[in-house]
This record gives C-alpha cells, structure tokens and sequence, in this order.
C-alpha cells in the first residue's frame, strides 16, 4: 500500500525547519547507504549524529504521533529516527530496495523496515526531476508532494528517486517497524478502520459500528507482533 499523508508537518514546522537544514552541513550520502545500494546513490545526507537532525527529527516524530491517518496506515511499532537528505542538480538515487533491518544509531536496538516513508520538505515548483518512483504489483507510481506532505510505502518496493535537474529536492526520510509485518494484512485493517470512521460520520449509532469495530480490534489482537 501506497498512501500520501498531507500536513504531517504545518508551513510554520516546514519554514523553520528549511532554516536550520539550509545552514547545515552536508555530507556524502552514501554513509547509510548498504553496498549495492551505495552504487546507484548521488545525494547529501545530515550526519545521523548531527544536532540539526536530532531536533528536526524530533518534530517529526511529535508530528506523527498526531497524525491519526498515519496511526491508523502504519500501525507503528517503531519508528526509526528521522533522517535528512538533499539533492541538487545532477544528483539521484538509482533503483533499490532498503536494508531490511536497520540498527538505530548509539544504541543495541534494531528495527524491520516494513514502511519507508518520506517528508518532503520542498515545494515541488522550486526543483525539476526528483520524483520518488516506487514499483509494486499494481505498476509504477511517482510521487512528489508539496513541503509537509509524506508518503509512506512498503519497504520492500522497488524504488528510485529521478534525476533533479534544477533547484534541490530536500526531504527526510526513516523507516517505520508496523506491529502488522504484512502489507496485505496491514492494507485490509486500514481499510476496515477507515470505513468504520465513515460509518460513525453517516450513522452513528448503527448497531454494525459495534460489530466491525470488534472485527477490527480481533483482526489486529490475532496478527500484531510486539
């Protein structure tokens, strides 16, 4: 499942943060990337120990706490924390598929990347090129959103991001570990939570809202790992 998320961060959240990010210091890409994926990557990265990345990193996962639709897509476990990239003219990241496991830095803990997700946090009209190109079964999708919007999408999906060709393309990106580790299962709960919500909107008090909420809650207490 491919799901865009908008206002994940507010105008104000977007401004401050292109302040601080515009101000850092950059360095090669490639120090995350794995060695198949390090061939096809030409970007600048925020050192995952910068102090720019860690408040801004913080804001977003404030962000996401208050974000009911991404709540309800992602069923979160974990969220890796926010990373920072930015691509300037000539740059791009080549098709791959991200690293299943992750350590988190400075720490024993590791997550599995079910979801990566990225915040974009230009405006589409200041860079050419720089679309997020993500294969699945159902064909390829491009997505570029305005600054603030997210999209999150199954780790395991083919993925590039296109040449930029003027301006720069700014966004974080992080991985998330769902308590549902299948996409399938995953799409089928948040299809049901959807409906569920629209059917409180239209009829509040049928009788069936008990019911497929039940449904809901058993579907997730059989498939959720913790």
């Amino acid at each position: 499942m491919l799901l865009a998320i908008p206002n994940v961060l507010t105008a104000e959240q977007v401004a401050a943060a292109r302040d601080l990010l515009d101000r850092a210091e950059w360095v090669d890409g490639k120090i995350t990337a794995g060695y198949q994926s390090a061939q096809a990557k030409s970007n600048m990265q925020l050192p995952e120990d910068s102090s720019t990345a860690e408040t801004l990193g913080d804001t977003i996962l404030s962000a996401l706490q208050r974000s009911s639709l991404f709540v309800s897509a992602a069923l979160p476990l974990r969220v890796f924390p926010p990373l920072f990239n930015r691509y300037a003219a000539g740059q791009a990241f080549g098709n791959h598929v991200d690293n299943a496991i992750r350590q988190v830095p400075d720490t024993g803990h590791r997550i599995r990347t079910d979801l990566s997700a990225t915040l974009f946090l230009a405006e589409p009209e200041d860079y050419d090129g720089g679309e997020l190109v993500v294969e699945d079964t159902y064909g390829v999708h491009k997505v570029k959103l305005a600054a603030g919007d997210m999209v999150i999408y199954p780790a395991s999906s083919l993925h590039n991001v296109t040449p930029v060709t003027r301006g720069a393309r700014v966004a974080s990106f992080f991985w998330i570990q769902s308590m549902i580790r299948d996409d399938g299962r995953r799409a089928l709960l948040f299809d049901l939570d959807v409906a569920i919500q629209q059917l409180s909107r239209d009829v509040s008090k049928h009788p069936a809202i008990v019911q497929l909420t039940g449904v809901y809650h058993n579907l997730l207490r059989q498939w959720a790992e913790m």
